[in-house]
């Protein structure tokens, strides 16, 4: 018995580890690496805020759009293989990103590396977080989404080492994607070793039965869509937001640098709430905190804001994500794969809506300030329609 269960804890560990890795490269870097690696781009291609909004966009419709294909059946069996692919196209793409200068390629490229990333990170949560919740161990759901912010540290500290001026005629921006493209590398190289060969299968490896959609999951996939399109103008933006107030580039690698480290212990740190205000009350105070930290973005003096914004948008961002997902697994047990899928659809309209809106009210005002405003009270109101329907969704998650 004592063999079966160390076998059991090495297993987890293992699916874990991979987990936090794979989202690390999809996520930190195939996705977020845009956000420090952007000030350069916008400085040395003379790109506006607009143009920095439809690259955006494009790889969150590219989200979408992965999404909503990884939600058929036609990968059952197949998760572990589709999960490395992507994360092997994800190292590709972002080499990609270093070799043009073209705005249509770029937004190509990053709808490419959306698709790939949502392909990860759907397949490889699928495949990790199916062994955690078979073994009742909840730490691995917080290991597996810290890797989030671990790629996004390792992202900032790898672009604020760059040297400022290029090197060997490669400028900084494009150092910084090559780069990213190294470290998914070597990152999709460990998670073959480590990712067990499958997700663990409740239903004995039966179809999945049609989504049944409820009020409570509909609340919930409607704020968890409104939700993405609130965090990603400050996620897309953070670190272009602190070069406008700052006298040097320390304060922005310090501002996503903590927002990282936030992110990274996030999940672990709100798990000691949940016991006290459950999953859906976890949920709510994570919309809440986030709110207040995208008004204090904008609100308070730099260089504090970008600091105490990143910090909270790191300690809010990857745990609502978290824990939303969680709420809608449990409220569709018969439909993991596709309630996950269905959620990540609506969580990517509303990242391909933010950047596009958030570009061009700052380049209309001049400023961050108006999208951020916008993107707080989004946030408010899923916050308001998660408190309404609190008791409802808690019931039904009982």
């Amino acid at each position: 018995m004592a063999l079966m269960q160390s076998s059991l804890d090495r297993s987890l560990t293992s699916a874990g580890c991979a987990g936090a890795i794979a989202m690390a490269v999809a996520m930190g870097f195939g996705r977020f690496s845009y956000t420090p690696i952007l000030p350069a781009m916008m400085s040395g291609l003379a790109m506006s805020p607009a143009d920095a909004g439809v690259i955006a966009s494009a790889n969150f419709i590219g989200y979408l759009v992965g999404a909503v294909v990884a939600g058929y059946g036609w990968a059952a069996g197949r998760e572990r293989l589709v999960a490395l692919s992507a994360l092997a196209a994800t190292a590709a793409l972002l080499l990609a990103m270093g070799l043009t200068s073209s705005l249509l390629l770029f937004s190509v490229i990053r709808f490419l590396a959306g698709v790939a990333s949502a392909f990860a990170m759907i397949f490889t949560t699928a495949i990790v977080l199916s062994r955690g919740l078979s073994a009742a161990n909840p730490h691995v759901q917080s290991v597996h989404f810290g890797g989030v912010g671990i790629g996004i540290a390792v992202s900032s500290l790898m672009v604020f080492l760059l040297p400022a001026g290029g090197f060997g005629g490669v400028a900084n921006w494009q150092a910084g994607w090559f780069g990213g493209a190294i470290i998914a590398l070597i990152g999709t190289f460990l998670v073959a070793l480590m990712l067990p060969a499958g997700a663990a299968r409740a239903n004995g490896g039966e179809r999945e039965k049609p989504l049944v959609w409820t009020r409570p999951l509909f609340v919930v996939t409607l704020t968890y869509g409104l939700f993405g399109f609130g965090y990603v103008i400050t996620a897309t933006f953070l670190v272009a937001m602190a070069r406008q107030g700052a006298t040097d580039h320390m304060v922005e690698f310090l501002a996503w640098l903590v927002t990282g480290l936030s992110a990274a212990v996030s999940v672990h740190l709100w798990r000691r709430a949940v016991g006290r205000l459950g999953l859906v009350g976890v949920y709510l105070a994570g919309l809440l905190v986030e709110a207040i930290g995208l008004v204090l973005a904008v609100a308070l003096p730099s260089p504090l804001a970008p600091l105490v914004g990143g910090l909270l948008l790191g300690a809010t961002f990857i745990m609502i994500t978290a824990y939303g997902l969680q709420i809608g697994r449990v409220l569709a047990p018969a439909s993991p794969r596709k309630v996950l899928a269905v959620m990540t659809a609506a969580f990517g309209v509303g990242q391909i809506i933010g950047p596009l809106v958030a570009g061009w009210l700052a380049e209309g005002s001049g400023s961050f300030t108006a999208p951020t405003l916008l993107a707080a009270g989004v946030l408010l109101f899923c916050a308001l329609l998660t408190g309404l329907e609190r008791r409802r969704i808690a019931a039904a998650i009982k």
